[in-house]
Parts: structure tokens; sequence; C-alpha cells
């Protein structure tokens, strides 16, 4: 939750992809849930009532007039009700989303909308998801287009995207070439596999690349097979969407965009398999290779190597192949590289750089790559590019989502960012100061609830509101600022809530 000077500083910074101010009076805007539903399809953000805006003003505090909720508690009431009715099709908020920020006479709206869980996307408004899907960008709210709500319904499914039949492909689509050279790594990979001596349209069954549905009796190539290992002519009749592209810009200048480029150029079957063999090499070919060996044989891998390999894994198996216009993109600078996929994030950002859960919109042909050495088990695979990135102490690596344009990039750096190596006693005192600064910061009221409660002790809103002498809702909206400031935390659901001093 935000405090009041948070949200001032929040509203003078102006309207943007994850802010959005609206003028309620006495009713809540109808617009609030088309803007709920763009903030819940797109990154989440903060919808606040009751400002208005004066765009004919440019000094920020002109601008944006906080007019102020006369009856606070009535238009949360209204607004729940209406979120938990027909209105949207998904209700994803908690009742800590939706509260009151109050300063002196004025009292502010705050609806927090989350990103939602991919499983629960699109939000709409009303019933028909193709006309009551909204997404947000830098301007506001817009309709999302057809493909873009198709491409959310896709993403429920948990089992991925590359699993689809593809109605009248069959295995005289595959290039036969790719699919001996992907058989040898496979061989020499697993040299006692049971795969091993099975037909193709039987091997690749069983990598999920070739598929017999039971139900309908259909069967034929899948979006994995035919990707991976179809060939040029068959995936484009299918894919036309899609275009890959490598270029290498390390002795670029104006007169040369690039000194070496991989597209479809007609001298290659332009499949995934294809393109990951012939561009593999080439992004790690510059890189340091220090002598050692392992088992008297030489490792001509490092870390990094491999890192840079499972960014290239990570962008064919989330790519979404089905986007309206998709162009898989790796560039390599002297500086680093950067490589973007068609698709929106399945996961929130924070999810994917701590690890551990895995949602490949495509996850056969992460099987298939894996069988072969490339990419790293299910959720894995991006911290170990973090720590990688760490342990050499270049810049953080960054992901970017596009929710507008509908792609995601990641851009490795090979260069050291600015940081602090704090020692422990340092950084002990480094979180002395913070807490004693953030305590001399707190309001009269905060620092009489603070300094009243003992720490571990769970105490209910009503016994502080009591000793207070304050109202419940006030006292609970203190407590909220208290939580937000990492002072103290709540437990149990709404009814039952105790808060505790950390």
């Amino acid at each position: 939750m935000l405090t009041w000077n948070d949200l001032l500083e929040k509203i003078y910074m102006g309207e943007k992809a994850d802010m959005e101010c609206k003028l309620a009076g006495k009713a809540v805007p109808q617009s609030v849930y088309e803007t709920y539903c763009s903030f819940a399809n797109s990154k989440g953000g903060d919808i606040v009532l009751d400002v208005e805006e004066d765009k004919s003003k440019s000094n920020p505090k002109e601008r944006f007039i906080l007019r102020g909720v006369s009856d606070p508690e009535k238009l949360r009431e209204d607004f729940w009700n209406t979120i938990n009715s027909q209105k949207v099709n998904a209700n994803i908020l908690v009742d800590d989303d939706v509260y009151i920020v109050e300063n002196g006479d004025i009292a502010l709206l705050v609806i927090h909308v989350p990103r939602a869980d991919y499983t629960m996307r699109p939000v709409y408004k009303g019933e028909n998801p193709f006309k009551g899907t909204y997404k947000r960008n830098h301007e506001g709210d817009y309709h999302a287009k057809e493909y873009e709500v198709r491409a959310m319904i896709r993403d429920q499914s948990s089992e991925g995207n590359d699993s689809t039949i593809l109605e009248g492909f069959t295995m005289n689509d595959i290039d036969m070439d790719s699919l001996r050279r992907y058989r040898v790594m496979f061989n020499t990979s697993h040299p006692d596999h049971v795969w091993r001596e099975l037909p193709d349209q039987e091997f690749l069954e069983m990598l999920g690349g070739y598929r017999k549905d039971r139900r309908d009796k259909s069967e034929g190539l899948t979006i994995a097979g035919l990707m991976m290992f179809g060939t040029g002519l068959a995936i484009r009749d299918e894919f036309d969407n899609i275009f890959m592209d490598y270029r290498d810009e390390t002795g670029a200048g104006e007169a040369q965009r690039w000194t070496d480029r991989v597209t479809y150029d007609g001298t290659w079957e332009n499949n995934l398999f294809n393109f990951f063999m012939k561009v593999s090499p080439r992004l790690t070919e510059n890189l340091k290779r220090p002598f050692a060996l392992k088992n008297m044989k030489r490792i001509d891998d490092t870390p990094v190597h491999e890192a840079i390999r499972e960014a290239f894994v990570n962008l064919i198996i989330h790519s979404d192949y089905r986007m309206d216009a998709g162009v898989l993109k790796i560039i390599k600078t002297a500086d680093g590289f950067t490589f973007t996929n068609p698709g929106s994030l399945k996961l929130p950002k924070e999810q994917i750089y701590s690890g551990g859960n895995s949602k490949a919109r495509n996850p056969h042909m992460q099987t298939m790559l894996r069988m072969i050495g490339f990419g790293d088990n299910a959720g894995s695979g991006f911290p170990k590019i973090l720590n990688v990135w760490a342990d050499n102490g270049w810049q953080c690596p960054e992901l970017d989502e596009d929710t507008v344009m509908n792609q995601v990039t990641l851009t490795l750096l090979l260069s050291t960012g600015q940081s602090e190596d704090l020692s422990a006693e340092s950084a002990e005192k480094s979180a002395e100061s913070m807490h004693l600064e953030l305590l001399n910061s707190l309001s009269a009221r905060q620092r009489e609830i603070f300094e009243f409660m003992e720490k571990g002790k769970p105490y209910s809103s009503q016994e502080i509101a009591d000793v207070l002498g304050v109202k419940l809702p006030r006292t609970r909206q203190l407590l909220n600022e208290l939580i937000s400031l990492g002072l103290i935390q709540a437990t149990a659901a709404t009814k039952n809530r105790r808060y505790i001093k950390i």
C-alpha cells in the first residue's frame, strides 16, 4: 500500500502505463472497469479516485487537482459490489488492493490492480472477451486486438502451445537432413536410449513433434515438430508471420550495418533446429576460453558460453509463434547481446528472476533441445544466467516486456555495472541507519501505534483503535501504512486479521 507522500509523488509524475487518475465524485466512474481490465492484462497498476486532471496546465501540482472522495467507505463498497458482479469476468483483487489514503480532509481511493495470472487472462468487461478485453499503453487503455485476445486464451493452457496438431501437415513436411543431424546428436548424448532405433515418425512422436489424438482420430505434425524440423516452405505456409534473424554488429559502422547475418536467404531450411545450430557458434566464437582440463580432456565451454546458449534456448521455448507479427531476433554487439521473441511474459518478472518455476510456451521444443544437451532443468535457466553475470561482475541482465508490440527482449551486457561492495559490518550499520530514518519519518499517529505494539505480539485493529481513541477505518488505514513501510505485518483473513510488530 502507498503512503500519502508516495501516492502524491506518483500522481505528480503523471498518468503512465501503470498509473491512472480519475474524477469520481459520489460514484465510481464506469471507465474504472476498463482500466482494471487493461492493468490486469498488461503489467498491473494503480487507479486513484478522486483526482481531476487539467490538461491545460503543465505544472504537475496545478495539472492534478486532489478533489477527495466525500464518502470513501461507500465508494469502496460500491466498487467491491460491482467488481464481484457480472461487470467483469474475473475479480483478481484481495481486500488490501482497495484502500483509502487520507491527508487532513482529503481522502483518495486507491485500487491496486496486479497483473493477472496467465491462467486467468484475458480479464474483460461483459461476456465477450473479443469485445471487452483491454490492454494498456502509455496513452491509456485500448481495445485489445483479436490476435492479442487469442494469444491470452492460448496461454491459459498449462500444457503449453506447441502440442497442437497442424491439419494437413505430415512427415513429408519434415526436412529429413535436419532430423538426421538431430538424431546423431541425440544418439551421442544417449548411447543406450530406447528411442535410438525407433523409426523417424515414432521417434518424433516420443519427442512431441508428431501426435495422434485418440478422441477425434486425427494425427499429424505438431507445432513443435514443424517449427523444429520442418522444411522452410512448409513452415512459411503455416507461419508466414515468423521471421528468424541474427545480426553480428560488433564491427559495424555507418557504411555497414552488420558484419555477419543469418536470415532466410534460400540457402538453408529455415527451421528452428537449423537456426539454433547455425547461430550458436557465432554467438560465442569471440568469447575467451581459458585453458581447463576435465578427465584429461580440454573443456572449451565456460559458464558464459552456457549462459548465452541458455538465453537462446529461452528465446525459442518462450516464443508465441501464432502472434500476428513475430520476429526471433538476436543481435550481437561489442557490448553484449539482445534476444527478442514474440509474445508476452507468462509469469511476473520477479518470479522469473527468482527461478524454480518454468512455464514455457513450448515445452516440447524445450524437451527436444534439452535431450541434445541444450537448456537447463525447468525453472533454473534464467537464474543460471543471472548467477554467471553476477560472478563476472557484469550488469544484471535486463528482461523487458513490451505489451504493446507483444515482444520480450533480454539484454546481456558484457560490462561492469556500478555496485557497492559493503562488508557485513557496514551493511548492518547501513540497515540500522535506514531503520532509524524510517522511524523518524513516521507521523505522530503511526509512531503512537508502533511504540504501543510489543514485538511479536498479535493485535486486532479494534484493540489498537480503542487505545488510540481513533475510528476503526482510520486505524486500519494507519496499520496498512505501517505494513507498506515494512514495520509490521498482518496475518490471517480479514475477519481474524492480527497485526504483529516485526
